[in-house]
């Protein structure tokens, strides 16, 4: 058995504690502004059985760092007009480790969504099926 010396829980607490935490109804309002994009890590197979929110980019969690690094081979030019980024998992956990992890790339204006989708669906309930994702 590997030995971990931190667990997923401090990892998750200590991304909390450098970046931004927006509710579900504040992550709604935020959506209003210009240059916002909200972008759904989870994987395909979340999408594909409870669909998303209106507006969101899908970025598989592994892809994240090489699709906003315009150095990066991989990097999506959609993201041109983005001026911020909130990013949003099933639960919180993996949005907060990738906020952190896009923050130690030197990227300030990122926040996560606490509550995940989950959250979202409890507080705000306007979901789309994954057909109507923005491509």
């Amino acid at each position: 058995m590997l030995k971990i010396k931190k667990g997923i829980k401090q990892l998750v607490e200590e991304a909390e504690a450098q970046v931004e935490s927006l509710t579900p109804a504040e992550v709604e309002e935020k959506l209003k502004e210009q240059g916002v994009t909200l972008i759904d890590l989870r994987d395909i197979r979340e999408l594909k059985r409870d669909g998303t929110i209106a507006g969101s980019m899908h970025i598989p969690r592994g892809m994240l760092e090489f699709w906003l690094d315009p150095e990066s081979p991989y990097y999506k030019s959609e993201l041109n007009d983005t001026e911020e980024v909130i990013l949003f998992c099933n639960g919180g956990w993996r949005s907060a480790l990738a906020a952190a992890s896009l923050k130690a790339m030197g990227i300030e204006n990122v926040a996560h969504m606490t509550g995940g989708f989950g959250g979202w669906q409890k507080e705000i309930g306007k979901t789309i099926e994954l057909s109507a994702l923005k491509k």
